[in-house]
């Protein structure tokens, strides 16, 4: 039981650190390291790290452990299957939701105005898609949504680095919510998938110009 309170603790730490890139990309863990730094045995450390790579935030070289690279295909691929399952799910939401519901996730959006800060803004970011997907009384849409938010957390904390970029993103979100309020599947489908292109799409262009800010294995660019 101590075991598994201690593998909780240390993966929570550690995904945290991870995806606010405080461990960046490429950076080696050691698992005696992490031993004493949390002054647990290495079961838990094992157990902990094992969870970071079904993740995908970490991964096995030899022996040892690192920080996953930030991999722009994967990105990709991640932002075309959300983009997908989101607009199959909004306009299901538009069929199903309560209204109750709806002014739920408005509440929500206006606790954390624009002006947030940006682990805030990555929270409140990936909680307003997933309250989203949870609207088609479908759970594996929520599911589906949360592990793709998972698979770009540390990039969304790139994408949301100036207060313009959270600014639009509140915006567009909003607006995405109005559409549904008043039932107009059409457009929240629209509005989500201009949403989500140009996140991917704008984050995608700033991470090839600027190799150099995750170094020789921070980033990893296949067929790019």
């Amino acid at each position: 039981m101590i075991e598994a309170s201690q593998t909780a603790l240390i993966y929570e730490r550690l995904r945290e650190a991870v995806l606010s890139l405080e461990l960046p990309p490429g950076a080696r863990l050691s698992e005696r390291s992490l031993e004493a730094d949390y002054g647990a045995s290495r079961t838990p450390v094992r157990a902990a790290l094992m969870r970071l790579q079904s993740d995908g935030l970490v991964e096995r070289e030899g022996r040892a452990w690192a920080v996953a690279p930030i991999d722009l295909d994967e990105v990709a691929a991640v932002g075309e299957f959300r983009e997908s399952v989101e607009a199959a799910g909004v306009r299901l939401a538009c069929e199903r939701a309560a209204d109750a519901d709806v002014a739920a996730i408005a509440e929500l959006l206006a606790a954390f105005p624009p002006d947030t800060d940006e682990a805030e803004g990555v929270r409140r970011g990936a909680d307003f898609h997933i309250e989203l997907a949870s609207l088609t009384g479908n759970p594996f849409f929520s599911d589906a949504v949360r592990s793709c938010m998972t698979r770009l957390a540390r990039t969304r904390w790139l994408e949301v680095r100036t207060p313009e970029s959270r600014q639009q993103a509140w915006q567009e979100h909003s607006k995405i919510l109005d559409a549904v309020r008043r039932r107009d599947a059409d457009a929240a489908a629209s509005l989500l998938i201009e949403h989500s292109r140009t996140t991917r799409d704008r984050l995608l262009q700033s991470l090839r110009a600027d190799r150099r800010t995750f170094g020789a294995h921070g980033l990893r660019v296949v067929g790019a």
